[in-house]
């Protein structure tokens, strides 16, 4: 069986927690798109890890973690969370790279960063990862494939000697830096192949056999619906879709029609890292304390460390989140975050234009959106520790029930702590 595990709006839901706890029931876990832009937060056994890079199936000893094709690969980052794990005595992981995955380039980092500073007041709010434009490239077909770097050294200077052609035009006229070097480039290249060779697999055909033999295939996605290139808040969204059924591309060898299982994490209140639109947002103290009583040690970005923007529960946004994933099931995350409020307020529609609305209007019309908020009475309590449904306070429950008929999708998991424990099933 597959199952995907995606995020319903801007991402940060806890997508990693979610894949940790389900991995100890599965045979792979898959990550099927993005790059190290985005940071899964897990804690174990092990302790408190950040991961962008590896599946977040890696403290379990009974799978194999795959990044797949569609993946923007950081060797960089590969390599050193692989190291820091192995350091903080996680035994070594079954780590497989498809041959078809391609590689972030440093001068894709540096003209993330470069491109970040000439837009100034107009940037995206990248994190300077280099992931637009390294898919750029890719879908102008100048990208590295990993099995590239397996290829005679002829043909790999010729690719390389295209690039820096196209590249270096940019380089010199747009950003007013020196030209790329082509033995450079190729260097790297080198070092990349070293580090990657003992894990460089063809995984769309170890996928396709899994699929076939029944095994339990967890796709991990990144970031969530609202920044899908096509679906999101267009143009402050990321450059790969993180919907599920990206994962059939994203992972290889995967029928669209063996995703059977999508279970699609909505955080109990909203956060996001960067621009765009955002209309349950909240600001000043308000948004403060929920900042800091949020998430594990505060609402602060796994990859860049930044504050969180922070907003009531928008359920607008998280249906529509759930419809263009396909969800089956919902997992509720960080309930128990929200213990300190006597009253909470959740936005159950938008006023646009003077007029209520219950869908998610694209870009140009959001950004005239006001949220419509109802309010929940709060619990007032610790729920940390709790693991049977029926022993939560009934405004607790009274919250979850209120989430899951607005949302249209059964609620079947409930993260009530950080913690691989905290974890609630419902029937």
């Amino acid at each position: 069986m597959v199952k995907a595990i995606v995020g319903a709006c801007w991402g940060d839901e806890g997508k990693g927690k979610i894949t940790d706890v389900l991995a100890e029931n599965s045979d792979l876990v898959v990550r099927f798109q993005g790059g190290s832009n985005a940071g899964h937060t897990i804690i174990n056994e092990y302790g408190k890890f950040a991961l962008h890079q590896l599946p977040s199936g890696v403290f379990r000893q009974n799978i194999i973690n795959v990044i797949g094709n569609g993946v923007a690969l950081s060797v960089e980052n590969f390599t050193n969370e692989l190291s820091t794990l192995l350091e903080r005595g996680v035994p070594r992981p079954r780590l497989l790279v498809s041959d078809r995955c391609q590689v972030v380039m440093p001068y894709h980092k540096e003209q993330d960063g470069l491109e970040e500073a000439r837009l100034a007041a107009k940037s995206f709010g990248s994190t300077k990862s280099g992931i637009a434009p390294f898919y750029s490239d890719k879908y102008a077909k100048i990208g590295f494939q990993v099995s590239d770097l397996f290829d005679a050294k002829d043909a790999l200077m010729e690719r390389i000697d295209h690039v820096t052609g196209l590249k270096n035009v940019l380089y010199t006229e747009l950003y007013h830096r020196e030209p790329l070097d082509r033995n450079e480039i190729y260097a790297k290249l080198m070092e990349y192949r070293e580090q990657l060779a003992p894990y460089v697999t063809d995984t769309a055909t170890l996928l396709y056999d899994a699929v076939r033999k029944g095994k339990t295939i967890l796709l991990e996605g990144q970031l969530g619906s609202l920044k899908d290139p096509d679906l999101g808040i267009y143009p402050m969204v990321t450059s790969s879709s993180p919907l599920a059924g990206y994962g059939a591309v994203g992972a290889g060898g995967i029928p669209p029609y063996a995703i059977q299982q999508i279970i699609t994490v909505v955080k109990a209140y909203s956060s996001a890292v960067g621009a765009g639109e955002f209309v349950s947002e909240i600001f000043g103290e308000e948004a403060e304390e929920l900042r800091k009583r949020g998430g594990d040690g505060g609402e602060y970005g796994a990859t860049t460390g930044r504050p969180r923007r922070m907003g009531w529960l928008d359920l607008v946004a998280a249906r529509y989140g759930c419809m263009v994933q396909g969800a089956t099931d919902v997992a509720f995350t960080v309930l128990d975050a929200l213990g300190y409020l006597d009253e909470i307020p959740v936005c159950v529609a938008y006023e646009l234009d003077g007029k209520r609305i219950d869908t998610f209007p694209p870009t140009a019309q959001l950004k005239r959106c006001k949220p419509i908020l109802e309010v929940l009475p709060g619990w007032k309590c610790d729920i940390g520790g709790i693991k049977n449904y029926e022993e939560l306070p009934a405004d607790a429950k009274n919250y979850v029930e209120f989430a899951e008929k607005h949302l249209g999708v059964p609620i079947t998991i409930v993260s009530n702590g950080p913690a691989r424990e905290d974890i609630i099933y419902r029937k």
